[in-house]
């Protein structure tokens, strides 16, 4: 039983070599000439797009800076006018920290202490 199947398996070898061979034989290669331009086509795109994606980077790291400059200056202004009202937005957002800082360190207190317990 084992010779017969060791027969079969050189003959799917076989022919899978000539298989492979044959298709081989049908592909199309390109000529150097062609193969250089179609090489020249394909870095020229690359580089094409990577010029447009640094200069997409710049404008919108550029815009996000100055954006982020007139964001600061109206909240600056909003904050006088809030502090003129007697409330003032930026104490209330430190104060809205300060309680979530107090939160994170009680979970985190919480946790070492079960895991004390569970040791």
């Amino acid at each position: 039983m084992p010779k017969e199947t060791n027969k079969k398996q050189n003959k799917d070898k076989k022919h899978f070599m000539k298989d492979f061979k044959a298709e081989l034989k049908r592909v199309i290669w390109p000529t150097p000439k062609q193969l250089l331009n179609n090489t020249v086509a394909v870095i020229t795109v690359v580089l094409i797009t990577a010029a447009i994606v640094f200069v997409l980077d710049f404008v919108f790291e550029s815009m996000n800076t100055y954006g982020i400059e007139k964001l600061k200056d109206t909240v600056g202004t909003t904050n006088s006018v809030n502090q003129t009202e007697g409330t003032d937005a930026a104490t209330s957002i430190e104060n809205a920290v300060e309680i979530n800082n107090i939160s994170d360190e009680n979970t985190n207190q919480t946790n070492s202490e079960e895991s004390n317990n569970v040791e």
